[in-house]
């Protein structure tokens, strides 16, 4: 299972790892209560496409077409996607104040497909 969060929600035991997406800390979290495994900003949006798109909700179809481009071309994703395939639960921890126009949930809809495409190893065959 894969999911995506504000970070600034209280953390679960059913989270599984957590995984910060943003490039840029979130404003007002520490990094010693934070409750992240693995901060990967690279995975975020370019500082130009982020800057471009500043959570401007008319803007969020054409972010998301040119995120979704940038994430095809980023070594990282090819990280995260298999950190997706051999982490069950998965949560994706973002700070942006609108939970469904965010970077978050594009990668949570990439991953998922890329899931659909090559699945979870279940052991060896037989």
């Amino acid at each position: 299972m894969i999911q995506a969060k504000r970070i600034y929600r209280k953390p679960e035991v059913t989270d599984g790892l957590r995984v910060l997406v943003d490039r840029l800390w979130p404003r007002g979290v520490r990094r010693s209560t934070a409750n992240v495994d693995i901060w990967i900003k690279e995975i975020g949006p370019s500082d130009d496409l982020r800057k471009w798109f500043a959570h401007e909700r008319d803007k969020y179809q054409r972010f998301k077409e040119r995120y979704v481009k940038e994430l095809k071309k980023n070594p990282a994703f090819e990280d995260m996607a298999e950190m997706a395939r051999t982490n069950d639960p998965l949560t994706l921890l973002f700070s942006a104040s609108d939970e469904k126009h965010n970077n978050a949930m594009v990668l949570l809809q990439v991953l998922k497909r890329e899931m659909k495409k090559k699945p979870k190893l279940r052991g060896a065959p037989k």
